[in-house]
């Protein structure tokens, strides 16, 4: 009986783990940015690229309406359905919690009943343009995970128009135009991301497939980012080494998913009809209800953590760096260049840490024992040990071969940077540092005509 029960629950738990694995995490782990491993070295840290956890991000979003006034209430006033233009019941009252509709009620965790929406005034100034836009700001830069969901309480406009910024607000670019007639609207023919490929997923398209009809289970707005994903990594995302491969070495693709703010332009309200009916302006508004954003700080894989303080967001950088979004080195860690972390090669990915500087370890080689070790460097630059670029051998060592240092007889480690008394069981005494720091720069004057004297042979 037990058998029986134990091969049961063993057969469910295949079940549940094969359908898990259709579904997995679109951005995969990364949750740590270094780990302690023993080498011959003893302790040293073992780096790694690293991001924050996606997460909501209209949790941390300010929210900006043009014209300031759009907002329905103030004067009150009465609007009407729009399947029914003589059902005119409803009214909106800035000035009465229960019948105002502030721009905030599009981002509430819906509490009230019925569910609570931001609303603009009706087009009482036909046949002027209704045009509104609405501005997400998060003063840091985001990386988009998954599709952004727009619920509409109305119905969806006649047109409308996404678009991103990637520099805060200063300039714009559109991410997706929607209408009932693409080719009357934008002068563009209709498609759909299902018509896009690896090679055109950067495509700007207008849709017509959010923009058609009145129903009350039709009153939502995708822009499909996960669609896009599965161009690289498969339809239920298992191949994510693939999609990491391409966000790695194709900027354009990471920075199509990456935004500081996004706006909705909307710019024709739904009207049901070819023509607009002036006799009852009333039924033609613009009313929104939810809005998703799903996606994480950009932290250029050098943090695992992105906090809000002062209702601004900023990473929680590692790997020596800092800045908003961990874009560069801290001080005295510029000893080489700054780079963004690496997906590859999975699952740890390439750290490419911020090493000391020369001017930081040369004087005070102990000062490397902690913040210099084989795993570290090695993590920043695997295909050199050594160059007579970036990465120098330091206390007079030279670079063989790009492959090791041969180091002064005082020194010891991958770049020369430990003095090799701090193995010995009294460590290192004044004389024996001061001896090997004036020996330095005698030895590596001899490396260097060792050197010379091999061009001349």
């Amino acid at each position: 009986m037990y058998l029986s029960r134990f091969l049961s629950l063993h057969a469910l738990w295949v079940t549940v783990s094969s359908v898990m694995q259709h579904y997995p995490s679109v951005w995969g782990h990364y949750d740590v940015c270094k780990t302690q491993i023993y080498t011959e070295e003893g302790k040293v840290w073992d780096y790694m690229a690293c991001q924050p956890e996606a997460r909501d991000m209209i949790k941390y979003v300010k929210v900006t309406l043009d014209p300031p006034d759009i907002t329905c209430g103030d004067p009150p006033e009465t609007f009407c359905a729009m399947g029914n233009p003589y059902m005119c019941n409803n009214e909106c009252d800035a000035s009465t919690q229960e019948l105002a509709h502030p721009p905030e009620l599009m981002f509430d965790l819906e509490g009230r009943h019925p569910s609570t929406f931001w609303q603009s005034t009706t087009w009482k100034d036909y046949p002027k343009p209704l045009h509104v836009n609405i501005t997400l700001s998060w003063n840091k830069t985001i990386e988009l995970t998954d599709n952004i969901v727009i619920t509409f309480e109305s119905a969806r406009p006649d047109q409308m128009i996404l678009e991103k910024s990637l520099d805060y607000g200063r300039t714009w670019q559109p991410y997706q135009y929607y209408a009932t007639d693409c080719l009357d609207a934008f002068h563009m023919d209709p498609k759909s991301v299902k018509d896009l490929s690896q090679h055109t997923v950067l495509e700007i398209i207008c849709t017509e497939e959010y923009s058609t009809g009145y129903m009350t289970n039709s009153k939502i707005i995708h822009f499909e980012i996960k669609d896009r994903f599965a161009f690289f990594a498969g339809p239920r995302l298992h191949n994510m080494a693939s999609l990491y491969g391409q966000l790695d070495t194709t900027k354009k693709l990471r920075d199509f998913f990456t935004i500081t703010d996004l706006r909705l332009r909307l710019l024709r309200p739904a009207t049901g009809e070819i023509y607009v009916d002036e006799q009852h302006l009333a039924r033609y508004f613009y009313a929104i209800s939810d809005i998703r954003v799903y996606g994480r700080c950009k932290c250029n894989l050098h943090a695992t953590s992105c906090k809000e303080e002062n209702k601004k967001l900023f990473c929680e950088c590692e790997h020596n760096t800092t800045g908003p979004d961990c874009g560069k080195c801290k001080k005295n860690y510029q000893g080489q260049p700054w780079s963004p972390g690496s997906y590859l090669p999975i699952p740890k990915g390439t750290a490419n840490i911020c090493i000391p500087s020369i001017s930081s370890i040369g004087i005070a080689p102990k000062l490397a024992l902690s913040t210099v070790s084989s795993v570290q460097v090695a993590n920043h630059k695997r295909e050199n040990v050594c160059d007579n670029e970036l990465l120098h051998c330091q206390n007079g060592g030279t670079c063989i071969n790009n492959v090791r240092c041969q180091c002064p007889p005082a020194y010891t480690g991958i770049l020369c940077e430990k003095l090799k008394c701090e193995r010995d069981p009294g460590g290192c005494n004044q004389n024996s540092a001061q001896r090997a720091v004036s020996h330095g720069p005698l030895l590596l004057l001899t490396a260097l005509l060792g050197v010379t004297g091999l061009f001349i042979f």
